[in-house]
């Protein structure tokens, strides 16, 4: 396998996880895959991008290399599912348009995709568990936000448009509920936007299993409507028009993180 991640670690108890950001696919993925999914379509486009201000900010970020048709790093190792209803699993098998994901009988082995746990998913969750761990050492805390983005309208997921910004703190159980109503209260004062917290997206894996407000790691999943910075359709460019508000509104959540965060433990 080639580079699965990139890392930056930063000077901040903020950690900016993007697991669904990675375009590279392995042999037997590219050679099984239906042509309407060569352009990787459920990929969180431009994420890193939309984030730049990250580095200023002085956040840490993890970001995948492999796109999640290889193996999802937002998923249990398990293959637990995350949502009732419509859904995809740790290796996807159908587009989010309910579509097959991969020619009949082309589909990568199940030694092939052992491979993929070992050393896509397992490298990119232990640096994350190891950045949250020396966070929550030096700083006595650590915050996670989790970024993702998704097409506003996919029938086979979910009813109508999705809101602009939507918050996941798998009902409460992730962060401090202060945090949460003061990142809600960030979106509403932007009320070209909409948001809604714990709606369709409540958080996955990373969130889930991360976050553990009673142990100080607090953790945030952002699902963003990629309709407020690209072309939601092929070839998906980022349009720096749109993104500019977008990345105003995403810089207030992170400072408001961190703000919460001095606040709370560094009083």
């Amino acid at each position: 396998m080639e580079k699965v991640l990139n890392f930056k670690q930063g000077r901040v108890p903020l950690l900016i996880s993007m697991p669904h950001a990675g375009l590279r696919l392995t042999p037997a993925v590219q050679a099984g895959l239906i042509p309407e999914a060569q352009s990787l379509p459920d990929t969180d486009w431009h994420i890193p991008r939309l984030y730049e201000c990250a580095a200023e900010l002085g956040a840490s970020t993890l970001a995948a290399e492999y796109s999640r048709f290889v193996v999802d790093l937002n998923r249990p190792s398990d293959d637990t599912p995350m949502y009732v209803g419509a859904t995809t699993g740790l290796y996807p098998a159908t587009l989010f348009d309910g579509v097959p994901l991969f020619r009949e009988g082309l589909e990568p082995s199940a030694e092939e995709r052992a491979t993929y746990l070992q050393h896509v998913w397992m490298p990119y969750h232990q640096t994350l568990q190891q950045e949250l761990a020396r966070l929550k050492a030096e700083f006595g805390y650590a915050l996670l936000f989790d970024a993702h983005s998704i097409r506003s309208v996919i029938p086979h997921l979910f009813d109508g448009k999705l809101p602009d910004f939507n918050l996941g703190t798998f009902n409460g159980a992730s962060c401090d509920p202060v945090l949460a109503r003061q990142l809600e209260a960030i979106c509403a004062r932007h009320d070209q936007f909409t948001h809604v917290l714990n709606g369709r997206f409540k958080g996955g894996h990373i969130t889930r299993h991360y976050g553990n407000p009673a142990e100080h790691i607090h953790a945030v999943q952002l699902e963003l409507c990629q309709s407020t910075y690209m072309e939601e359709f092929e070839p998906f460019n980022y349009r720096a028009d749109l993104a500019a508000s977008t990345q105003g509104v995403l810089r207030e959540l992170l400072e408001g993180l961190l703000a919460w965060g001095r606040e709370t433990y560094e009083k």
